[in-house]
């Protein structure tokens, strides 16, 4: 009884708000992961949303060779971005935003924007419940 409940509650606070959670773990999991927020976030404001492996390496802040090489092959195998190759001499190697991956920039500014607002109340409400458990 108390999952019919539960279920019924999810569909009315569904109805009432306009929301439906509706995205599969997986696809969850890869945009809420820190790293993929961070790549496309530096692409959005690449020209054409546009940049240089080594430009991306440099500009995140803490990511590692490794971390970037496999954000951006998942991205690349989700269909958010592409990535070209050239062959020179050393090889350069570019990824750019697909418009699937364009499409996802307006959602990206609000959470974002919403981080930015909200992060120095965060901090305030850690520090606040940390004390309160010492």
């Amino acid at each position: 009884m108390k999952k019919a409940t539960m279920a019924s509650d999810a569909v009315e606070i569904e109805e009432r708000l306009g929301f439906k959670p509706c995205a599969p773990t997986g696809v969850l999991a890869r945009l809420g992961d820190k790293w993929t927020v961070l790549v496309m976030s530096h692409l959005a404001v690449a020209p054409d949303h546009r940049a240089r492996f080594s430009t991306l390496k440099n500009s995140i802040e803490g990511i590692t060779q490794r971390m970037l090489t496999l954000t951006l092959r998942n991205l690349e195998r989700d269909g958010l971005l592409t990535r070209h190759y050239f062959t020179e001499v050393p090889p350069r190697v570019e990824y750019q935003l697909t418009e699937m991956g364009s499409g996802m920039l307006p959602a990206l500014e609000s959470f974002t924007s919403w981080i930015r607002e909200n992060w120095p109340l965060m901090e305030a409400c850690r520090r606040a419940f940390d004390e309160a458990r010492q």
